[in-house]
């Protein structure tokens, strides 16, 4: 069996990892090993999930050492973009090929061998396959579908800054991701781009420093933390020398998908800008791993303040079940949860997206059942660029001259006394 050739120099530079270019292959160099049979590979979640990644590396990988598979530069590197090589590891679907075979797809398609290496390749319906690799359905359009439902180019004052909300600004500094959601909102935006975003930041920051309404600044992408400390810092500075700044947001997977990337200089270089906080893309218990579970810690231990932004997916965490285990497993690693997205309506995001009803019967299934820690906010972001509108089960049920009533989460009604006290001054 041909395995990846890993004896190559891997660069220790930290430099930022290449966009990929139209046209180009990433990875095309790599050599692939020439099975995917599951069997033969010996790698099912029969194993223990524990430890499924050392048995993936040393069946795919076995030139590959244990810090090198740790070198977060190697990961990138030897991300999986083509059908060729995802077809070495995984038996494809039809609809999976289909998609892969289809040369005209804007948005690109990469896993890190780690996250790769959490997917049973004997389960098709895999939620964290089905979140990655794509299908034919994303070449099909929905009514209500658009590139940009959120209308941030309409909200985007310079290039890079997306501020919708009064006191607060979204910092697009990147394109990169080391791994690409299926229903990503900015899908229009990220991989593929031969102008990084970075040739925007001083215009970008310069704006920040000229608005003063605006105390909180979330830097996103893309993922930023895929850029190298030099950069992470240099932003982190800038941003931090403005006197009206208050707080800094890093929206990132990376503790997920790419968790060699959370290193002693990166977590040192964090410390020193505090309050940081970090908004971690989680969005399924099988994500929480050792390896996830020591970079949260080493970053909670560091003094980053965590909580968690999940999508709703059908097929993927649709369930009571799922959502409650994962946000059990992120508050065991020191993240709140705190949003529930409702998928947002990008083009060929129909397969993904469940109902609103079935949203608020989950937050139902969580309030009352759980640590109110546990349950995060469900929302909506609007379509047409309205912002995030909370959405709850209907927890009112009446209201009379006297009282308030209110539903519990067990289905038992409760009246509140809902009516100001008279006064009785002289």
């Amino acid at each position: 069996m041909e395995h990846f050739n890993t004896n190559q120099t891997i660069s220790v530079d930290d430099g930022d990892p290449p966009l990929i270019s139209e046209g180009m292959q990433a990875c095309a160099s790599q050599s692939v090993p020439e099975t995917s049979d599951p069997k033969r590979a010996g790698v099912s979640l029969k194993d223990s999930r524990w430890g499924r990644t050392t048995k993936f590396r040393k069946t795919y990988f076995p030139d590959t050492t244990k810090e090198m598979w740790n070198d977060w530069h190697w990961q990138v590197s030897h991300r999986i973009t083509t059908l060729a090589q995802i077809s070495r590891f995984l038996t494809l679907t039809t609809e999976e090929r289909q998609a892969l075979e289809n040369v005209e797809s804007s948005f690109p398609f990469s896993i890190t061998p780690y996250y790769l290496s959490l997917i049973d390749p004997t389960d098709v319906n895999s939620a964290l396959r089905k979140s990655v690799v794509p299908t034919i359905l994303e070449s099909f359009t929905s009514p209500g579908e658009s590139e940009d439902p959120l209308h941030e180019e309409n909200t985007s004052p310079v290039p890079g800054i997306v501020h919708r909300y009064p006191d607060r600004a979204l910092f697009l500094t990147t394109s990169f991701c080391s791994v690409y959601c299926r229903y990503c909102t900015r899908s229009r935006l990220v991989g593929g781009h031969t102008e990084p975003l970075e040739t925007h930041w001083k215009k970008a920051i310069e704006y920040i420093r000229n608005t003063p309404a605006i105390r909180d600044v979330i830097i996103s992408g893309g993922d930023p933390l895929t850029l190298s400390d030099e950069k992470i810092e240099w932003l982190l500075k800038e941003i931090t020398s403005i006197n009206h700044v208050e707080m800094v947001r890093i929206g990132t997977k990376v503790p997920m998908v790419l968790p060699q990337r959370i290193t002693p200089n990166l977590l040192r270089i964090l410390k020193r800008y505090k309050p940081i906080y970090l908004s971690v893309h989680c969005t399924h218990p099988d994500e929480i791993t050792d390896e996830s579970s020591k970079a949260c810690n080493s970053l909670a231990d560091a003094g980053v303040v965590m909580g968690s932004q999940t999508v709703l997916l059908k097929g993927v965490n649709d369930s009571v079940e799922t959502l409650m285990e994962l946000y059990h497993r992120l508050l065991k690693v020191r993240i709140k949860p705190y949003y529930l997205f409702q998928c947002d309506p990008i083009t060929g995001s129909a397969h993904f997206r469940t109902t609103v009803d079935k949203g608020k019967e989950l937050i139902a299934g969580l309030r009352g059942f759980t640590s109110g820690y546990a349950v995060p906010q469900y929302v909506i972001d609007t379509p047409g660029g309205g912002g995030k509108v909370p959405i709850l089960p209907d927890y009112e049920v009446g209201q009379d001259e006297k009282n308030l009533y209110l539903r519990n989460y067990e289905g038992k009604v409760f009246a509140y006394p809902d009516r100001a006290q008279e006064g009785t001054g002289a």
